[in-house]
């Protein structure tokens, strides 16, 4: 199965209008949509939150149809320029059956969010072939990292570009950076589209017609609050289902706050986990890019090629994501 044309939205600009959604959970606090709100706002843009951006059915945001609507209303919406994920969490898989793919194609934006999300990104670059951006969700306080690189990537469209590079670190006699340095796992240099996501829901999307197909792509994987065996499991699975062949290469981010099981005596370590299946199958492969569950994030154009040096530990965009 060979990947759609790519087709790039407009970039962003101050004083254009966002779209404000919530295709998976609803936000714990109502304040919560009240700060993303504010948030996109003080970015200079105008905000039009989704119909049913208040409802809530349980841990869903409202009802299925009604998450799918507001999706397809911000697409058709000509005076929406881009959509804005205000938080993941679970459900957006539930709308895959029920989004307008010719209608993205024919009506481009730009659509913003992580995690959850992951299932849309990989939905739409399957069916409508359009760039999508692995980034920030809403709800979330923006660091001066954060926000930088959101900016490279959709406002200035800088290329070529190094994508989830750590943050500067002082490093001194004593003092060396534990948290954010990127480890080689299997050497080697390669280009792709770059794909991927939160881990769960690649391993999930395996065996439905929303995964896209990974040969030749730079796949980059994340994921939280994950046991060191289910992080095995997923990896295992995609491995078993052939969707790992002809991948090109691998950018792991940060798995934040997974930790090995109790229910085990003995545990593997997290890189060696990560690394197994790539090393036998002769992929090149990193770990620690900033991608994922952490404030310092980076902002990737999902479906953009990109070239991966694993052994200088760095991943640079080839391609602008946006016109």
């Amino acid at each position: 199965m060979r990947l759609m044309p790519l087709l790039r939205p407009r970039r962003l600009a101050p004083g254009q209008t966002i779209g404000l959604v919530a295709p998976s959970s609803a936000p714990n606090e109502p304040d919560r949509v009240r700060f993303a709100i504010e948030t996109i706002e003080s970015l200079g843009f105008r905000v039009r939150p989704g119909g049913h951006l208040g409802a809530r059915d349980g841990y869903l945001a409202g009802a299925d149809r009604a998450r799918a609507d507001d999706l397809n209303a911000m697409f058709a919406d000509d005076s929406v320029d881009a959509i804005w994920c205000v938080r993941g969490g679970y459900g957006a898989s539930r709308l895959l059956p029920a989004l307008d793919y010719a209608l993205m194609r024919r009506k481009p934006k730009a659509l913003i969010g992580f995690s959850d999300i992951t299932a849309l990104h990989m939905a739409i670059q399957r069916h409508a072939g359009l760039v999508t951006f692995h980034g920030p969700v809403a709800w979330r306080a923006f660091t001066p990292y954060t926000l930088d690189a959101l900016r490279r990537v959709l406002w200035t469209a800088e290329t070529p570009a190094r994508l989830a590079e750590p943050p500067p670190f002082e490093r001194r006699e004593g003092r060396v950076d534990w948290d954010n340095r990127v480890t080689t796992l299997v050497p080697g240099r390669a280009r792709g589209r770059l794909l991927g996501g939160n881990l769960c829901l690649m391993s999930h999307l395996v065996g439905t017609p929303y995964l896209p197909d990974l040969r030749g792509s730079i796949l980059f994987l994340e994921d939280v609050e994950e046991a060191y065996y289910r992080i095995d499991r997923m990896l295992t699975h995609l491995w078993l289902a052939g969707a790992l062949d002809g991948v090109a290469g691998v950018a792991f981010g940060k798995f934040t706050n997974c930790e090995p099981s109790p229910f085990f005596l003995q545990n593997r370590p997290l890189e060696d986990i990560l690394a197994e299946r790539f090393r036998a199958l002769g992929i090149p492969a990193v770990s620690g890019v900033m991608i994922g569950h952490v404030d310092d994030q980076a902002t990737l154009p999902v479906g953009c090629l990109a070239e991966l040096d694993a052994d200088t530990g760095t991943l640079g965009l080839l391609e602008p994501g946006v016109d």
